[in-house]
Protein backbone atom coordinates (compact mmCIF):
# COMPACT_ATOMS: atom_id res chain seq x y z
CA UNK A 1 0.00 0.00 0.00
CA UNK A 2 1.34 3.42 -0.95
CA UNK A 3 1.92 5.92 1.84
CA UNK A 4 0.15 8.68 -0.12
CA UNK A 5 -3.40 9.29 1.09
CA UNK A 6 -6.02 11.39 -0.69
CA UNK A 7 -8.31 13.71 1.26
CA UNK A 8 -11.49 14.22 -0.75
CA UNK A 9 -12.87 17.48 0.63
CA UNK A 10 -16.19 19.29 0.43
CA UNK A 11 -15.28 22.75 1.79
CA UNK A 12 -18.94 23.79 2.17
CA UNK A 13 -20.10 20.77 4.22
CA UNK A 14 -21.72 21.56 7.57
CA UNK A 15 -21.77 25.33 6.91
CA UNK A 16 -18.05 25.43 6.21
CA UNK A 17 -16.90 22.75 8.67
CA UNK A 18 -15.52 20.69 5.79
CA UNK A 19 -12.72 23.14 5.02
CA UNK A 20 -11.70 23.41 8.69
CA UNK A 21 -12.00 19.66 9.28
CA UNK A 22 -9.48 18.81 6.58
CA UNK A 23 -6.64 20.38 8.59
CA UNK A 24 -6.76 18.24 11.79
CA UNK A 25 -7.53 15.14 9.74
CA UNK A 26 -4.51 15.77 7.52
CA UNK A 27 -2.33 16.47 10.57
CA UNK A 28 -3.31 13.15 12.16
CA UNK A 29 -2.42 11.28 8.99
CA UNK A 30 0.89 13.11 8.53
CA UNK A 31 1.81 12.49 12.17
CA UNK A 32 1.35 8.78 11.42
CA UNK A 33 3.83 9.01 8.55
CA UNK A 34 1.50 9.33 5.58
CA UNK A 35 1.82 11.78 2.71
CA UNK A 36 -1.47 13.62 2.23
CA UNK A 37 -2.84 15.09 -0.98
CA UNK A 38 -6.07 17.11 -1.05
CA UNK A 39 -8.61 16.83 -3.85
CA UNK A 40 -11.28 19.48 -4.41
CA UNK A 41 -13.67 19.87 -7.31
CA UNK A 42 -15.33 22.80 -9.03
CA UNK A 43 -18.60 20.84 -8.89
CA UNK A 44 -19.75 17.29 -8.11
CA UNK A 45 -18.85 15.91 -11.54
CA UNK A 46 -15.38 17.45 -11.46
CA UNK A 47 -14.81 16.25 -7.88
CA UNK A 48 -15.83 12.70 -8.78
CA UNK A 49 -13.53 12.70 -11.82
CA UNK A 50 -10.61 13.81 -9.64
CA UNK A 51 -11.42 11.17 -7.00
CA UNK A 52 -11.53 8.44 -9.64
CA UNK A 53 -8.21 9.66 -11.01
CA UNK A 54 -6.69 9.33 -7.51
CA UNK A 55 -8.05 5.79 -7.14
CA UNK A 56 -6.81 4.77 -10.58
CA UNK A 57 -3.46 6.37 -9.74
CA UNK A 58 -3.02 3.99 -6.80
CA UNK A 59 -3.70 6.19 -3.77
CA UNK A 60 -3.43 4.29 -0.48
CA UNK A 61 -6.89 5.43 0.61
CA UNK A 62 -9.59 7.92 -0.34
CA UNK A 63 -10.80 9.79 2.73
CA UNK A 64 -14.02 11.78 2.33
CA UNK A 65 -14.23 14.98 4.39
CA UNK A 66 -17.77 16.31 4.58
CA UNK A 67 -21.27 14.96 5.00
CA UNK A 68 -23.26 12.11 3.52
CA UNK A 69 -23.22 13.75 0.09
CA UNK A 70 -19.43 13.66 0.03
CA UNK A 71 -19.33 10.11 1.38
CA UNK A 72 -21.79 9.10 -1.35
CA UNK A 73 -19.65 10.75 -4.02
CA UNK A 74 -16.59 8.95 -2.68
CA UNK A 75 -18.43 5.63 -2.84
CA UNK A 76 -18.90 6.11 -6.59
CA UNK A 77 -15.10 6.29 -6.91
CA UNK A 78 -14.05 3.39 -4.64
CA UNK A 79 -16.89 0.83 -4.81
CA UNK A 80 -15.74 -2.35 -6.46
CA UNK A 81 -12.04 -1.44 -6.11
CA UNK A 82 -9.44 -2.42 -3.52
CA UNK A 83 -8.92 1.22 -2.45
CA UNK A 84 -10.15 1.69 1.12
CA UNK A 85 -12.50 4.52 2.09
CA UNK A 86 -12.15 6.68 5.17
CA UNK A 87 -14.80 9.10 6.41
CA UNK A 88 -14.25 12.37 8.27
CA UNK A 89 -17.90 13.10 9.05
CA UNK A 90 -18.53 16.83 9.52
CA UNK A 91 -21.76 17.38 7.59
CA UNK A 92 -25.34 17.88 8.70
CA UNK A 93 -26.50 14.25 8.72
CA UNK A 94 -23.42 11.99 8.82
CA UNK A 95 -25.55 8.86 8.67
CA UNK A 96 -23.01 6.70 6.84
CA UNK A 97 -20.48 7.34 9.61
CA UNK A 98 -23.14 6.68 12.27
CA UNK A 99 -23.99 3.35 10.67
CA UNK A 100 -20.34 2.32 10.72
CA UNK A 101 -19.69 3.54 14.25
CA UNK A 102 -17.17 6.17 13.11
CA UNK A 103 -16.56 9.49 14.90
CA UNK A 104 -18.99 12.29 14.02
CA UNK A 105 -17.92 15.96 13.98
CA UNK A 106 -14.56 15.13 15.52
CA UNK A 107 -12.15 15.35 12.57
CA UNK A 108 -8.99 14.85 14.64
CA UNK A 109 -10.35 11.62 16.17
CA UNK A 110 -11.60 10.43 12.78
CA UNK A 111 -8.21 11.18 11.23
CA UNK A 112 -6.39 9.27 13.96
CA UNK A 113 -8.75 6.31 13.57
CA UNK A 114 -8.15 6.26 9.80
CA UNK A 115 -4.38 6.36 10.33
CA UNK A 116 -4.50 3.58 12.92
CA UNK A 117 -6.67 1.47 10.63
CA UNK A 118 -4.21 1.90 7.76
CA UNK A 119 -1.23 1.09 9.99
CA UNK A 120 -2.89 -1.91 11.59
CA UNK A 121 -4.72 -3.26 8.57
CA UNK A 122 -8.07 -2.70 10.27
CA UNK A 123 -10.07 -2.57 7.07
CA UNK A 124 -13.48 -4.16 6.68
CA UNK A 125 -15.42 -5.07 3.56
CA UNK A 126 -18.97 -3.73 3.91
CA UNK A 127 -22.09 -4.02 1.78
CA UNK A 128 -23.50 -1.32 -0.46
CA UNK A 129 -26.76 -0.87 -2.27
CA UNK A 130 -26.82 -0.28 -6.01
CA UNK A 131 -29.51 1.21 -8.23
CA UNK A 132 -28.37 1.02 -11.84
CA UNK A 133 -24.83 2.47 -11.77
CA UNK A 134 -25.42 4.42 -8.53
CA UNK A 135 -24.06 3.08 -5.23
CA UNK A 136 -25.50 3.97 -1.82
CA UNK A 137 -24.41 3.27 1.73
CA UNK A 138 -27.34 4.23 3.93
CA UNK A 139 -31.03 4.27 2.96
CA UNK A 140 -33.11 4.44 -0.19
CA UNK A 141 -36.14 6.53 0.78
CA UNK A 142 -39.47 6.62 -1.01
CA UNK A 143 -42.90 8.00 -0.16
CA UNK A 144 -43.53 10.55 2.57
CA UNK A 145 -39.84 10.86 3.46
CA UNK A 146 -38.76 11.42 -0.14
CA UNK A 147 -41.49 14.04 -0.58
CA UNK A 148 -40.10 15.85 2.46
CA UNK A 149 -36.65 15.63 0.88
CA UNK A 150 -38.04 17.00 -2.39
CA UNK A 151 -39.65 19.97 -0.66
CA UNK A 152 -36.68 20.61 1.63
CA UNK A 153 -34.29 20.72 -1.32
CA UNK A 154 -36.44 23.40 -2.95
CA UNK A 155 -36.42 25.58 0.17
CA UNK A 156 -33.79 28.33 0.30
CA UNK A 157 -34.50 29.13 3.94
CA UNK A 158 -33.86 28.06 6.65
CA UNK A 159 -30.65 26.03 6.36
CA UNK A 160 -29.65 22.72 7.94
CA UNK A 161 -32.01 20.12 9.40
CA UNK A 162 -34.62 22.70 10.44
CA UNK A 163 -35.79 23.24 6.86
CA UNK A 164 -36.62 19.52 6.61
CA UNK A 165 -38.66 19.76 9.81
CA UNK A 166 -40.63 22.59 8.20
CA UNK A 167 -40.92 20.61 4.97
CA UNK A 168 -42.35 17.68 6.93
CA UNK A 169 -45.02 19.89 8.50
CA UNK A 170 -45.94 21.24 5.06
CA UNK A 171 -46.15 17.75 3.54
CA UNK A 172 -48.33 16.45 6.37
CA UNK A 173 -51.08 18.81 5.30
CA UNK A 174 -51.55 17.13 1.93
CA UNK A 175 -50.06 13.66 2.23
CA UNK A 176 -52.02 10.51 1.43
CA UNK A 177 -50.76 6.88 1.47
CA UNK A 178 -49.53 5.59 -1.86
CA UNK A 179 -50.27 2.31 -3.67
CA UNK A 180 -46.98 0.37 -3.87
CA UNK A 181 -45.95 -2.77 -5.66
CA UNK A 182 -42.95 -4.11 -3.70
CA UNK A 183 -41.03 -7.11 -4.99
CA UNK A 184 -38.65 -8.70 -2.47
CA UNK A 185 -36.39 -11.33 -4.03
CA UNK A 186 -39.20 -12.12 -6.45
CA UNK A 187 -42.00 -12.14 -3.83
CA UNK A 188 -44.61 -9.51 -4.77
CA UNK A 189 -46.48 -7.37 -2.20
CA UNK A 190 -49.14 -4.82 -3.16
CA UNK A 191 -49.76 -2.43 -0.28
CA UNK A 192 -50.96 1.04 0.63
CA UNK A 193 -47.99 2.63 2.35
CA UNK A 194 -46.91 5.94 3.80
CA UNK A 195 -43.28 5.20 3.00
CA UNK A 196 -40.94 2.38 2.07
CA UNK A 197 -37.30 2.65 3.17
CA UNK A 198 -34.65 0.25 1.89
CA UNK A 199 -31.78 0.21 4.37
CA UNK A 200 -28.24 -0.91 3.78
CA UNK A 201 -27.47 1.35 6.75
CA UNK A 202 -29.58 2.16 9.77
CA UNK A 203 -30.45 5.82 9.48
CA UNK A 204 -31.07 8.91 7.39
CA UNK A 205 -31.81 12.55 8.08
CA UNK A 206 -29.15 12.91 10.77
CA UNK A 207 -29.95 9.96 13.01
CA UNK A 208 -33.52 8.93 12.15
CA UNK A 209 -33.12 5.17 12.63
CA UNK A 210 -35.73 4.17 10.08
CA UNK A 211 -34.01 0.78 9.48
CA UNK A 212 -32.66 0.44 13.01
CA UNK A 213 -31.59 -3.22 12.76
CA UNK A 214 -29.94 -3.02 9.32
CA UNK A 215 -26.41 -4.38 9.00
CA UNK A 216 -23.68 -3.72 6.48
CA UNK A 217 -22.21 -7.22 6.62
CA UNK A 218 -25.09 -9.62 5.92
CA UNK A 219 -25.71 -9.18 2.18
CA UNK A 220 -29.30 -8.10 2.82
CA UNK A 221 -31.33 -4.91 2.96
CA UNK A 222 -33.71 -4.19 5.82
CA UNK A 223 -36.91 -2.87 4.24
CA UNK A 224 -39.13 -0.81 6.55
CA UNK A 225 -42.71 -0.38 5.35
CA UNK A 226 -44.88 2.16 7.14
CA UNK A 227 -48.47 1.29 6.25
CA UNK A 228 -51.51 3.43 5.52
CA UNK A 229 -51.14 5.77 8.49
CA UNK A 230 -53.38 8.70 9.19
CA UNK A 231 -51.66 12.03 9.73
CA UNK A 232 -52.38 11.74 13.46
CA UNK A 233 -50.73 8.32 13.66
CA UNK A 234 -47.75 9.50 11.63
CA UNK A 235 -47.21 12.46 13.97
CA UNK A 236 -47.27 10.07 16.97
CA UNK A 237 -44.95 7.51 15.38
CA UNK A 238 -42.43 9.91 13.86
CA UNK A 239 -40.55 10.88 17.07
CA UNK A 240 -39.92 7.19 17.77
CA UNK A 241 -37.80 6.95 14.62
CA UNK A 242 -34.88 8.65 16.38
CA UNK A 243 -34.71 5.76 18.86
CA UNK A 244 -35.67 3.02 16.41
CA UNK A 245 -38.67 2.06 18.56
CA UNK A 246 -41.13 2.69 15.72
CA UNK A 247 -40.41 -0.81 14.41
CA UNK A 248 -42.78 -2.34 16.98
CA UNK A 249 -45.76 -0.22 15.87
CA UNK A 250 -48.57 -2.28 14.26
CA UNK A 251 -48.49 -0.10 11.15
CA UNK A 252 -44.78 -0.85 10.60
CA UNK A 253 -43.37 -4.03 9.09
CA UNK A 254 -39.77 -5.02 8.40
CA UNK A 255 -38.58 -7.37 5.67
CA UNK A 256 -35.16 -8.55 4.50
CA UNK A 257 -34.12 -9.14 0.92
CA UNK A 258 -31.10 -8.86 -1.36
CA UNK A 259 -33.06 -7.40 -4.29
CA UNK A 260 -35.91 -4.91 -3.94
CA UNK A 261 -38.10 -3.56 -6.72
CA UNK A 262 -40.29 -0.55 -5.87
CA UNK A 263 -43.10 0.75 -8.05
CA UNK A 264 -45.48 3.60 -7.16
CA UNK A 265 -46.94 6.48 -9.14
CA UNK A 266 -45.63 9.99 -8.53
CA UNK A 267 -42.88 8.99 -6.07
CA UNK A 268 -39.20 9.96 -6.29
CA UNK A 269 -36.52 7.76 -4.78
CA UNK A 270 -33.64 9.23 -2.76
CA UNK A 271 -30.53 7.38 -1.60
CA UNK A 272 -27.93 8.86 0.76
CA UNK A 273 -30.01 12.04 0.52
CA UNK A 274 -29.46 12.32 -3.25
CA UNK A 275 -32.27 11.97 -5.85
CA UNK A 276 -32.25 8.76 -7.87
CA UNK A 277 -35.30 9.47 -10.01
CA UNK A 278 -38.93 8.43 -10.19
CA UNK A 279 -40.09 4.96 -9.25
CA UNK A 280 -40.02 2.19 -10.46
CA UNK A 281 -36.50 1.50 -9.17
CA UNK A 282 -34.62 -1.71 -8.46
CA UNK A 283 -32.04 -1.87 -5.66
CA UNK A 284 -29.54 -4.70 -5.23
CA UNK A 285 -27.46 -5.32 -2.10
CA UNK A 286 -23.86 -6.03 -3.13
CA UNK A 287 -21.91 -7.84 -0.38
CA UNK A 288 -18.47 -6.48 0.48
CA UNK A 289 -18.64 -3.80 -2.20
CA UNK A 290 -16.37 -1.32 -0.43
CA UNK A 291 -13.42 -1.49 1.96
CA UNK A 292 -13.81 0.89 4.92
CA UNK A 293 -11.20 2.11 7.40
CA UNK A 294 -11.88 1.36 11.04
CA UNK A 295 -15.61 0.54 11.24
CA UNK A 296 -17.03 -1.18 14.28
CA UNK A 297 -17.22 -4.97 14.16
CA UNK A 298 -20.82 -6.16 14.33
CA UNK A 299 -21.79 -9.16 16.41
CA UNK A 300 -24.22 -11.87 15.34
CA UNK A 301 -27.77 -10.83 14.53
CA UNK A 302 -30.14 -11.76 17.34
Amino acid sequence: MTSEITLFVNPTAGRGRGAHAAQPAASALRDAGFSVRTVLGQDADDALRRARDAVEGGTGALIAVGGDGMASLALQAVAGTRTPLGVIAVGTGNDFARTLGLPVRDPAAAGRLAAEALKGGRIMDVDLGRVGEKWFGTVLASGFDSRVNDRGNRMRWPSGRFKYDLAMIAELASFRPVAYRITLDGDVHEVEATLVAVGNGTSYGGGMRICADARTDDGLFDITVVGDCSRTTLIKVFPKVYRGTHLSHPKVSVHRAAKVELAAAGVTGYADGEPLGALPLTAVCVPGAVRVLGPRVLGPRI
